[in-house]
């Protein structure tokens, strides 16, 4: 993906996800302003009926006038016009604000027209079911003589507590943008790391070409000397060495490749190819290396196997290179062949250190290297069996490690048909 569209996917997303929080935060306050809303209206409504209960039974007519009056948020002041018993009122308040659904805790107070101050203040505790003594203030009012007055001290939070559900999913938002936010600061260090590695890559494979053009080109010139031709030993050397020098400038064009984009596919030119030939022309190319190299094939000559011949060489190549690099003794290597109607095997066996089996599962992971002495003094980047994996997913293969009972470990492939 371009760098431009990732910029604009990743502004969009942060802008959308920042306006769904706003959104959401905007519509919590709209509801908390609604549910102030209704509890104002159900408190009218049960204020109004304890009027009409506090003049039942009595002579005198409900006022004409609304007798409630709203001071504050949580502070109404309600005009009887009739004298009234404390403890009556106490009642009608708390089984009408119960009937009403207002499930709060509320203090009252009554005015004495006599001693000309609010008497008689109480505190109602509906959650508890009982009254709570409590030292109760009320300010009073002017030109009223039969009146009393309601405040509801907890009317903020019980409004909040209706609104569980919306301050949930506020902070699953919150949460979902911090998270957003993280990702997309991971996505980024990730990027800068690929392109300083796909830079590095660039780099490293064009300072190796220079070097790899001059020793292909004075093997060639010398693979036609005279002196070259008369010794079959040299000529079989010098063909080696130019053909080692191509497989390699092949991996340097694929690797520049691949380093082109970070998405870029490795290409397989998959056909039908002899296994057998292959394997012992890697153990051939290997044992100049390494002498004293031992390896025990078991396969059938005839098996066709239908692979990318360049990567499968390669495969083969680190496999072996691989099991000599983590071995204290002369290594010894077998590779059993074995064939059904369903698929191909391919053991590779050796005599190495091994693995513990709490590191086998991570030997096929990118730059792993196992913890230990021998891997101090080989030099590697801990991507040898990395590469190898990724070919093997790329071929749809399957490729596991076990640890063998006596020493080292074994490798198998299974090619299906």
């Amino acid at each position: 993906m371009k760098t431009n569209k990732l910029n604009i996917i990743i502004v969009l997303g942060l802008v959308a996800t920042i306006g769904i929080l706003i959104a959401q935060l905007l519509w919590t306050k709209e509801a908390f302003n609604l549910e102030e809303k209704k509890f104002s209206q159900r408190t009218h409504i049960a204020l109004l009926e304890v009027v009409k209960k506090l003049y039942q039974g009595t002579n005198s007519e409900l006022p004409i006038q609304n007798p409630i009056k709203k001071i504050a948020n949580d502070y109404y002041i309600v005009n009887v016009e009739n004298d009234f018993q404390p403890e009556i009122l106490e009642h009608y308040l708390k089984s009408e604000f119960t009937k009403f659904n207002i499930n709060t805790d509320f203090e009252y107070a009554m005015y004495n027209c006599q001693s000309d101050e609010m008497v008689y203040g109480n505190y109602v505790s509906l959650g508890d079911k009982k009254t709570i003594e409590k030292s109760v203030y009320f300010p009073k009012h002017e030109n009223l003589v039969y009146y009393f007055a309601v405040r509801f001290p907890d009317e903020t939070s019980y409004l909040l507590s209706s609104l569980r559900f919306w301050f949930v999913l506020s902070l699953a938002l919150i949460i979902i943008l911090l998270v957003y936010v993280y990702s997309i600061y991971t996505i980024i260090q990730q990027k800068k790391y690929s392109e300083l590695q796909r830079d590095f890559i660039n780099n490293m494979t064009h300072e190796f070409k220079t070097p790899l053009s001059s020793i292909l080109l004075a093997s060639t010139y010398l693979n036609k000397h005279e002196v070259i031709l008369n010794d079959s030993k040299l000529e079989k050397y010098t063909e080696i060495i130019i053909n080692q020098s191509k497989k390699l400038n092949s991996h340097i064009e694929q690797i520049l490749n691949i380093a082109k984009s970070d998405n870029a596919p490795m290409t397989m030119n998959k056909k039908e190819i002899l296994l057998l030939p292959i394997i012992k022309d890697v153990i051939e190319n290997m044992q100049l290396k390494h002498p004293n190299l031992l390896v025990k094939i078991n396969a059938n000559e005839t098996i066709l196997i239908k692979a990318d011949e360049f990567h499968f060489t390669n495969i083969i190549y680190n496999l072996l290179d691989n099991s000599i690099k983590y071995c204290d003794e002369n290594p010894t290597i077998s590779i059993d062949v074995s064939e059904d109607k369903n698929k191909t095997k391919l053991d590779f066996s050796d005599n190495g250190i091994g693995v513990s089996n709490k590191n086998l599962s991570f030997i096929f992971d990118k730059f792993y290297r196992i913890p230990s002495t021998k891997s101090n003094e080989v030099n590697g980047f801990g991507l040898g069996l990395y590469y190898v994996k990724k070919i093997c997913i790329q071929h749809h293969w399957k490729i596991y490690a076990k640890n063998n009972n006596d020493k080292g470990i074994t490798i198998s492939i299974e090619l299906p048909k």
